[in-house]
């Protein structure tokens, strides 16, 4: 089985692409719909890669990868936003927050598993 993906999306329509897409990449993937439930599941099922986007409800994905950097446990986790958040200064929001990547909405479903390798240095 390959890398261990969570992904915190919250549009049905994305997490069933996204999810079949990178199935059919390699990747293990576990689907949540909002920043807290990631935070909650990551307790549990400690994930190779974290796929966030940017606008959910209840905590956001820059809060989300805020909580994630302030943890010893997850300071270190790859992340990588999934967003329709494309202009420069949100990409570089991103960027400081710590985000190993960014992939833009829409995406290619044939190419996001190589942009997450990519990203990944794999």
């Amino acid at each position: 089985m390959g890398l261990h993906v969570l992904m915190a999306e919250d549009d049905p329509d994305i997490q069933l692409v996204a999810g079949i897409a990178l199935r059919k990449a390699g990747f293990e993937v576990t689907i949540v719909n909002t920043g807290l439930e990631l935070l909650r599941v990551i307790e549990e099922h400690r994930p190779d890669v974290v796929i966030l986007d940017w606008m959910m409800p209840d905590l956001d994905g820059p809060d989300t990868l805020e909580r994630l950097r302030q943890d010893e446990r997850t300071k270190d986790l790859p992340v990588i936003f999934m967003t329709a958040k494309s202009q420069g200064f949100e990409v570089e929001r991103g960027r400081a927050l710590g985000a190993a990547g960014y992939i833009i909405k829409p995406f290619d479903v044939f190419k996001l598993g190589d942009q997450v390798n990519e990203i990944l240095g794999r």
